[in-house]
């Protein structure tokens, strides 16, 4: 770890506030949200950020899971990946098409759907260079979902990266309960 975590026994007000917030929608009060208890005002923003993506809108709360797990497996983020398949099981996504998502698996994988894996490929490519979808990609995109749930697409894709650079640049640390956990998208850590 880089970057010391604030304890709620040395929290603010503010702090305090967002990490009860955080808590109750997570059931534990993670690593990540105590590296913004420097930043309290940011951790608010981000803990309702995390919070508009995870559940169900535009797209099912299901298909932002493969999202997160194919942009964060791409960023080598091993707490971002340990947490989002224990996450992705319990919504019910099976271990089999968890592992397919790693490299260029879910292509051939039968259980991914033709809209799976033009969101996989578009996570792929904004991974690579966001400025350069190809028109077969945004015709497969639009061929399967509304501009709404485009957008959310790519909106959660681009969170997540953004969320496994922060947590990794400031060495935020996989939680205890998370200690054994072997995780199916092999990650360099």
């Amino acid at each position: 770890m880089t970057i010391s975590y604030v304890e709620r026994s040395s929290a603010d007000a503010q702090t305090l506030s967002f990490y009860n917030k955080a808590e109750d929608r997570f059931e534990m009060l993670l690593n990540i949200f105590k590296v913004f208890g420097h930043t309290p005002e940011l951790g608010a923003v981000f803990t309702d950020l995390v919070m508009a993506i995870l559940k169900d809108s535009a797209l099912p709360w299901v298909t932002k899971e493969l999202l997160i797990l194919k942009a964060t497996h791409r960023n080598n983020c091993h707490y971002c990946v340990v947490q989002h398949e224990t996450l992705s099981k319990r919504l019910g996504i099976s271990e089999a098409k968890i592992a397919d998502i790693g490299d260029d698996r879910y292509k051939a994988s039968p259980l991914f759907s033709d809209a799976e894996k033009a969101l996989m490929d578009l996570t792929e490519q904004i991974g690579v260079d966001a400025n350069r979808l190809s028109k077969d990609l945004w015709d497969r995109l639009h061929h399967h979902f509304t501009e709404a749930q485009i957008v959310e697409a790519v909106f959660t894709i681009t969170v997540y990266i953004a969320v496994s650079k922060f947590g990794d640049a400031l060495g935020v640390a996989l939680e205890d309960v998370f200690g054994d956990a072997k995780p199916l998208l092999h990650v360099h850590h």
